[in-house]
Order: structure tokens, then sequence, then C-alpha cells
């Protein structure tokens, strides 16, 4: 009984939070409202200041979250899983384009934030300069757990003001590990600072340690990948995924950098490689529950009762923050560049505190530089300033879009390949889909390329940058290929189940959607059509008609008269094939007339019998 009652203690906790998840997902997103603001809520809630408090009812210890320090160990991995999720995201070239901003804007902030922060901390707090500093810094840091999600979510991560977040959100976590240090070096001297000196030999370990990350990840990062894809085994890609994300992370922090900082490199290398939209899929499940879990534990630390006995204080210091920060990133964005209605958005987003404040308080609550009350008000504090992102959002979003326009190369570096409206799905590389790829090359269509056949992708991938490797039988792997925006998708795979499986797919996420579908024969064109492709090709057919139209034209008929006679017999098949052929048919008829008017434009002899 006693091991029943410790195994009850061991799991209460994920059952809690999975219960949670399951109600707080479903629940706010049909409400149309952010599910960071639920799980913060219900970490609230299920806390010890919420349930908790009501110790005299013991059945409610069932709902309780009692080991908060154990689940905020495990919710650190969701901000390691979202910057890796960005790194994949970005690549080398569009993060080079934005230096300026990530350099400049993002220097310009940290520093000056922190500054004018802690002279106002030592003022009202009356700390000394070493503890008000290291208040100032932690507070200059803002929420990459909380504003990224929400520009994704609102659309708004590639616009000029979710660049520029990004951006400035980027610096700041290359700045924790400085910053921690500070931490540790003011606590071991009582509240001053180390030198110059000291600072630089701390850090450039942590230096070397990412250049041998970055390095070693180049070498070694493909190659395993193609070994794990070549056993075709989901388990073996999953577990190298979370080998990879894990691993990176630890390393990183091993060497004095954080963990996010680690795994966001590797996510950058592994953007790179024809892996990432699988990689992307398989770890987006984890991203997101450990996200939630990440907003959970900061609820259950969200002590409400220091808000009722000093609420003038508490929430004083979260709206000062907000307006201080948001004003100085507003001035430091206008002289940057950025036009004002993307300026306001990025720094009401970036006004609230993050979640490497709570690191760096906590550690100066331990080396003693920070008295616990204070710290304590400046957690509440930080806490309910992130509370308010999603509102902030709402408030800064402009209420027109024309604000948000580029204005220089550095602010229009091209978005990912999968937020590109009007481009083509290629499925299926091989001798038939790599020579549709190569007529949408020749027409300038931009297309992406997808095959689940890890040898032919490698092969191919030197010369098709824009092929990937991946399972195209996967809702989730179309979507993030970009399904919700393209124009069309070509089905070129030969397996008859497979290419039916995903033109039912397809055909299921969009109505809309041009689904031209490679078939083996009539039987299997038939198919094709009822689970939605707009034109089903059957192989024996079309060899057929090439045969017709080449010995047509060889013997001596006009060009012309072959080619309306080819359509004609191609969309008695149509007819034959499908549910709506005459509709088809008729559509289908138009569109030879206008090809026959052009043709007669451009070379009216084709038309003539011959002399």
């Amino acid at each position: 009984m006693a091991g029943n009652a410790l195994a009850l203690e061991d799991t209460k906790e994920v059952l809690l939070f999975l219960a949670t998840a399951g109600v707080v997902v479903p629940l706010f997103r049909r409400l149309k409202v952010s599910p960071v603001i639920g799980f913060l809520g219900a970490g609230v809630l299920l806390g010890p200041h919420g349930l908790g408090r009501l110790s005299d009812q013991p059945w409610l210890n069932l709902f309780q979250l009692e080991n908060t320090e154990r689940i905020a160990q495990i919710a650190e991995f969701g901000v390691v899983f979202l910057l890796f999720m960005i790194g994949l995201e970005l690549s080398y070239e569009r993060l080079a384009r934005l230096r300026r901003l990530v350099f400049g804007l993002g220097a310009a902030q940290v520093a000056l934030s922190a500054l004018v922060i802690g002279e106002i901390a030592a003022l009202i707090f009356d700390l000394p300069q070493g503890a008000a500093l290291v208040v100032g810094g932690s507070l200059a840091l803002s929420s990459t757990a909380i504003v990224i999600p929400v520009l994704a979510e609102r659309r708004r991560l590639f616009t000029i003001a979710g660049r520029a977040a990004f951006a400035v959100l980027l610096f700041q976590d290359l700045m924790v590990a400085p910053l921690l240090f500070a931490v540790a070096m003011a606590g071991a001297q009582g509240g001053g600072g180390g030198t110059g000196a000291e600072i630089i030999y701390a850090i450039l370990p942590a230096m070397a340690a990412l250049a041998v990350l970055v390095l070693g990840g180049r070498l070694l990062l493909r190659p395993l990948f193609h070994q794990v894809a070549l056993t075709r085994s989901t388990e073996f890609f999953m577990a190298a995924c979370l080998f990879v994300v894990v691993g990176a992370g630890v390393a990183s922090a091993i060497n004095g950098l954080s963990m996010a900082l680690g795994a966001f490199i590797a996510g950058l290398l592994l953007g790179e490689t024809e892996y990432r939209r699988e990689i992307e899929v398989t770890l987006e499940p984890f991203k997101g529950l450990l996200l939630g879990l990440f907003f959970v534990s900061i609820g259950a630390e969200l002590d409400l009762s220091h808000i009722a006995r000093a609420p003038l204080l508490v929430i004083g210091i979260a709206v000062g923050l907000i307006a201080l920060k948001s004003a100085i990133l507003f001035a430091l964005a206008r002289v940057a560049g950025l036009p004002a209605p993307a300026a306001g958005e990025m720094s009401l987003l970036l006004g609230p505190g993050g979640e490497f404040a709570f690191v760096m308080i906590t550690a100066a609550l331990a080396d003693r530089l920070v008295p616990r009350d204070v710290g304590a008000t400046l957690i509440l504090s930080v806490t309910l300033s992130m509370v308010a992102i999603p509102l902030l959002a709402l408030l800064g979003t402009p209420k027109r879009s024309a604000g948000s326009a580029p204005l220089d190369p550095e602010l229009a570096a091209a978005p990912p390949p999968e937020h590109r409206k009007g481009r083509v799905i290629l499925v299926g590389y091989g001798r038939v889909g790599r020579l549709v790829g190569e007529m949408l090359a020749r027409h300038k269509l931009d297309f992406i390329a997808v095959d689940d056949d890890p040898k032919l992708v490698a092969r191919e991938r030197p010369q098709a940058p824009n092929l990937y490797w991946g399972d195209a039988t996967k809702p989730e792997f179309l979507k993030v290929c970009g399904l919700d925006e393209a124009s069309a998708i070509v089905v070129t795979i030969d397996r008859v189940q497979q290419a039916e499986v995903v033109v039912g797919i397809a055909r299921k996420a969009r109505r809309d959607l041009i689904i031209i579908a490679r078939a083996r024969d009539a039987h299997h064109a038939t198919r094709l059509y009822a689970l939605g492709a707009t034109d089903a090709i059957p192989e024996t057919i079309e060899a057929s008609l090439q045969l017709s139209e080449a010995t047509l034209v060889d013997i001596g008929v006009p060009m012309g008269l072959v080619i309306a006679s080819i359509h004609e017999k191609r969309d008695e098949f149509r007819k034959q094939l499908q549910p709506d052929g005459e509709e088809h048919g008729r559509r289908r008829a138009i569109r030879l007339s206008t090809r026959l008017k052009d043709a007669q434009s451009r070379d009216p002899e084709d038309l003539q019998e011959p002399g």
C-alpha cells in the first residue's frame, strides 16, 4: 500500500497537467483566447497558493500541484524546445541579415534598460549598486516563451514587428550566461562587481564551447539523421530528435551557457538540412506540452496574497516595468529605422518581464544579494507583467497591415519557405517528380519537393535545395510544408495506397486546392477523382495518347488538329473516370478553346491541310 501511495504521489502532478492540457487548449481555442492565459490560470488555481490554501479539505489535495520545484525543473525544457524550433525556422543567411537588429537594437535595449531599471530599483528598495544592476539586468529581459507563441498564433512572427522582436529576444538569450555570471561575481564580492579581465576569462570558455558545438554539429548532425532515416523507424527518429535537443542543451549548460541557447544552435544547424520538416513534425507535440507545463509552473508560483498585502507596490512595479521598457524600446526602434506602428507593437510585446528573470532573481536570493521580500515582490510583478502579454499583443497590433510592410533589405529578410503563399507542393521526387520540378522551375514557379527515400533525397539535395525528406502521408507534415498557403499539390509517387492517402488528406484540408495526381491506370484514376483530385493522370492512357500524337504528327497531320483531337480524347476519358465528368468537360473545353486561339495567333499555318 505504501508503494501505491508513493506511485500516486509521483504521478499526480503529471496526471493533473495532462488533464489541464486536455481542458485548457480546446476550450480557449474555441473562445479564441491564447491558451497561455489558460495554463497560467490553471497554475494559479492548482498551485500551493490556490487550492493549497484550503488545507481543511483533504479531498482537494488530489487536485493540488504540491511539488512545484520538480515541475519547474521539467518545465524549463519547454523554453529549450521552443528555441530549438525557432532555430529550425531560421538559416544563417536570415540570421546574418538580422545582425544589425540583434547586435544593435538588442544590445542597446538590454544595456539601457538594465541601467535605468537598476537605478530605479536602487532608489525604491535601497539596494547596493551591484545588487541593483542584477535586478536591472533581470528585469531588462523579456519572455521568449510567451512572446514567440503569441506572435505565431496571431500570424505576426514574420512582420517587421515580429522579426525585430525576435532579434531583440535572441540577443537577450545570448546575454543570459554573462548576466548569470555577473550575479555570481556580485555575490562572491558582497554585492560588488567583477573586473573586466575576470569577466572576459569567465566568458571565453563558454564561447569556445559554443564554437565546438557549432563545428561538431555541422560535421555530425546530417550523417546522424541520414543513418536514422535509413531505418525508416519513427521511434528511432523521435529518439534521435530528443537526443539532439536535450544533448545540445545539456552540453551548453555544462559550459556556462543556457540550455535554450544550445538547443537554438542545434536547431539552426538542422534547419539547413533536408530533415528539418520531419523533425519539426516529430517535436511539435513535445514543445506544446512542455511549454504548457512551463506556463502552469509560472502560475503555480504566483501568490496573489502578496498583491493583497501591497497592491500598489506589486501592480505599480508591473505597470511601471511595462511602461518604462516599452518607452525605451520604442525610442530605440525608431532610431533603428522601424516604422512607428511596428515599433509600438514590438515595444508593447517586449515591455513585460521574462522567464529568465525568475532564474536570475532566484540566484540573487541564493547569494543574498537581494532581500527575500524584495525578491518575492519582483517575481510576482514580473509574473503579472507576463500575464498581460496576450492583451498587449492585441492592443499593439496595427489596425491596417500596411504599417507592417518591410522598408529595408534587412527587415525584408525572406520568410521561411513554408510561409510563402502560392507555391506548389511536389510529393515524390523520382524521375516523374524531378521532371515536373524542372518544368516548374523553367516557368519560375516556386515549389517545395518532398520524398520519403533518404538515399534519393541525399543524392538530389545538392541540385535541389528545396527538396526535403519526410512522410507526406502525415497531415502534420503536409501542413509544415505549407499546405494551407499552397496553390497546388502534385502527387507523383507510384505507390497506389500512399498516393490516395495524400490526395485524401489534401482535399480534406482544403476544398479550393488544385490537386494533380499520377495514377497507375484508369481504375486508380477513378479512385483518385473520388477522393477529390482535380486531375488524375493515368500512365497507360497518357502513354497511348502520346504515341497517337507522335504517329499523327509524323505522318503529316497538322499539329493544331492533332493537339485538338488529343485533348478531345483526353476529355472523353476524364468524363468516364470522373463523377462530375460533364462539368469538368465543359471547363476543359473552355480552356482548350483558349489554347487553340493562342496557337492560331502564333502560327495559323499549323491548322492548314498539307499541300
